[in-house]
């Protein structure tokens, strides 16, 4: 068993988990109950996309720790696993970019991010 991939699975769907909770109570619902008190049609029309995409987001991060566990549980990691693990690195790298970026290294999602491309990079080698 692959532990730097059981803990970039388990990383990955705590976060996934904690971005649709977290971001349901904290964020869709305050904001929803502002535009709500709003005129602006166009404003309220957005909120369904907003909140649908939210939630495909922690979808595909739950996906992609069933992805770690799966590989984590290879003895041998054929050359597609390598593949997909070395590129699935990159993306959180790249996710740690924009948060740290973005956020100014407010949001903690930039450690997070940059921890789980560490550890599925680590374990191609």
């Amino acid at each position: 068993m692959n532990s730097f991939l059981m803990v970039a699975g388990l990383l990955t769907m705590l976060m996934a988990v904690a971005h649709s909770v977290l971001g349901e109570r904290l964020i869709l619902r305050p904001l929803a109950r502002q535009i709500q008190t709003t005129s602006n049609k166009l404003l309220q029309s957005r909120l369904p996309t907003l909140r649908f995409t939210w939630h495909i987001t922690s979808i595909l991060g739950l996906a992609m720790a069933w992805l770690f566990f799966d590989c984590a549980q290879q003895t041998n990691l054929a050359a597609s696993h390598i593949t997909l693990l070395r590129t699935s690195s990159i993306a959180f790298l790249l996710c740690f970019g924009v948060a740290l970026i973005g956020s100014r290294a407010k949001h903690p999602s930039w450690l997070v991010f940059l921890i789980i491309a560490s550890l599925t990079w680590l374990s191609t080698t």
